[in-house]
């Protein structure tokens, strides 16, 4: 962890946000702005939460309302009580909702500017979809680079003349140590499973040596590849060694496969698929269709509906036909949270029937949909909630959705958050994967551990049963600031964290066999094999440890 010095961990700096004696220290922002205090009705008082600061916290139902507002920028603020220290990952949390009255939801920020040396600076804190009438709370980071000389916190966002309201408003640090200790407490319970090993003429093999070596785990990691980089001999000895699954960059996407009407190209991904398959990796297939506008090739912006269509269904019997059997997964129309180009011009449907074309034309690959900023807490367009919505959406006209892709393109993570959302998606009983992981941070000390917070967090979730790289090489990669490795092929720190944090999650056992002819262990779900020395020579054996409550007994006999 990082060198952290003189840091109180779970205490809140806005001490006392919303006292029975008045607004302790909040301010109206606005000159029409006005703020009161006000007690919410008992039942009204929202139950759950993730906030931990206090493990009998519960929300106080006392709130301030800032009403009159004349313009977006209008709120409320107030100082930040306490000093906040660079390096540090400090959470928001707290309560927000309309006013009576308000129509729909509308985004509202927290937001800190900065009092510094030259001028002020903003960093965001968090954001929410609010609506009138119910509370969401909001679940936001961040982390500064350096001490300011003074801090204020703003509430803002939603059209004027809303009313806005908080509740407990919360800043505080994050001890990510005590939530490691947390997580790999849930990660024996999820992820590994008690083994008895049953040796045959057990009066014969009594104390006999006995070597469990796990060969590979049921919890993939894989990475996204592209033409270049797997000519590069580093990038192709790291990928080999310590990934499990890949995924195209760009080689898959309709406007590399089409750029111009009727003109394919299929040689590119041919030749990653080649490549995958000398290697033995499963692709997942990224991505089918993408949603979003700026993205979509001008050729097809240029197409009448009839003209669209009809190259939509060209572009599925295409690929689908070509490589069915091929990708075990497929996004099939990216980022709809984001972007609705196919369904303005085509119709509500055409997502679903997307989906269940995709799922006739190639019926043994799971279907995804797929997505950023879900996990991260600072996106309204993008909450747990409003995905699980198109989920249940697409389901109910008949889209075969087999899996729920989190891009995690991520910046200063906070693990509860990223369990929330967790929580919530697991609830469509559907399996996640992390699909497009990068984790940008300049310093790499630190690069490493926000790392750790999202894999830990991932791997210790029972819903989730997968995580993909958007890239890991310095030089080669979407994002910068977020490698394993650098340019010269050397593995940084967060490299060596990935790897450290693989060879964690690995079993291997040693002993000999008891009085009853048994070899007992407990190992992460995966492959073994088993290696049995007696005076008369070396036996080997393979078995699998799949997921279950109850411990696993297996028949070994010699």
């Amino acid at each position: 962890m990082a060198c952290i010095k003189e840091v109180v961990f779970d205490v809140n700096l806005l001490e006392n946000s919303t006292l029975e004696d008045g607004l302790a220290g909040w301010s109206p922002v606005g000159e029409c702005t006005a703020l009161s205090v006000h007690n919410e009705a008992p039942s009204e008082v929202p139950t759950e939460t993730i906030n931990t600061v206090a493990d009998d916290y519960k929300p106080s139902g006392r709130y301030i309302l800032a009403a009159g507002r004349g313009d977006e920028e209008d709120g409320l603020c107030r100082a930040v009580s306490g000093a906040l220290r660079p390096r540090v990952t400090y959470r928001v949390a707290g309560w927000i909702s309309l006013g009576d009255g308000a129509e729909g939801s509308h985004p509202v920020r927290v937001n800190l500017r900065l009092d510094g040396d030259g001028d002020d600076c903003v960093v965001e804190g968090g954001a929410v979809c609010a609506k009138a009438g119910r509370w969401t709370e909001i679940k936001g980071a961040f982390r500064l680079k350096a001490s300011p000389c003074g801090a204020t916190v703003f509430v803002q966002g939603a059209p004027a003349g809303v009313d806005v309201k908080v509740m407990d408003l919360q800043i505080f640090a994050t001890d990510r140590k005590a939530r490691f200790r947390k997580l790999r407490k849930k990660t024996d319970k999820v992820r590994k499973r008690d083994v008895v090993l049953k040796f045959g003429g057990a009066g014969s093999i009594s104390g006999a040596s006995v070597r469990v070596m796990q060969m590979d785990s049921s919890f993939p990691f894989g990475a996204c590849i592209n033409g270049g980089v797997i000519q590069n001999p580093a990038f192709v000895d790291f990928f080999t060694k310590h990934f499990d699954w890949a995924v195209f960059e760009n080689e898959l996407k309709w406007y590399w496969t089409e750029a111009q009407e009727g003109q394919l190209n299929y040689n590119d991904a041919d030749a990653l698929l080649d490549f995958c398959d000398r290697y033995g990796k499963p692709v997942r297939g990224h991505c089918i269709f993408w949603a979003v506008d700026n993205v979509v090739q001008q050729w097809l912006k240029g197409l009448d509906h009839d003209q669209l269509m009809a190259a939509v269904q060209g572009r599925l019997q295409g690929l689908l036909t070509r490589y069915a059997g091929r990708f075990p997964h497929y996004d099939v129309n990216n980022e709809m949270l984001h972007g609705s180009f196919y369904q303005d011009r085509l119709g509500d449907d055409i997502n679903a029937f997307m989906f269940r074309e995709t799922a006739r034309l190639d019926p043994g690959a799971t279907l995804f949909v797929n997505d950023y900023n879900v996990e991260s807490g600072n996106d309204p367009s993008a909450t747990p909630e409003k995905y699980i919505e198109q989920i249940s959406a697409l389901q109910q006209k008949g889209a075969a959705v087999g899996g729920i892709g989190l891009q995690g393109h991520v910046t200063n993570p906070v693990g509860e958050v990223i369990c929330d959302a967790l929580d919530k998606l697991a609830t469509t009983d559907l399996p996640v994967w992390l699909t497009e992981l990068d984790v940008c941070e300049s310093d790499v000390d630190l690069r490493a551990e926000d790392l750790e917070v999202v894999l830990r967090e991932a791997y210790a979730h029972p819903a989730v049963e997968g995580v993909m790289f958007w890239g890991f090489m310095q030089g080669h990669m979407w994002r910068q600031d977020a490698c394993l490795v650098n340019s010269d092929g050397s593995v940084n720190d967060a490299g060596e964290r990935f790897i450290d944090l693989r060879r964690e999650w690995t079993s291997h056992a040693r002993g000999h066999i008891d009085s009853d002819g048994q070899f007992k262990f407990r190992g992460f779900h995966g492959t073994y094999v088993v290696q049995l020395s007696t005076t008369t020579g070396k036996m080997h054996k393979t078995f699998t440890i799949e997921k279950g409550d109850t411990p696993l007994v297996l028949d070994m006999s010699v």
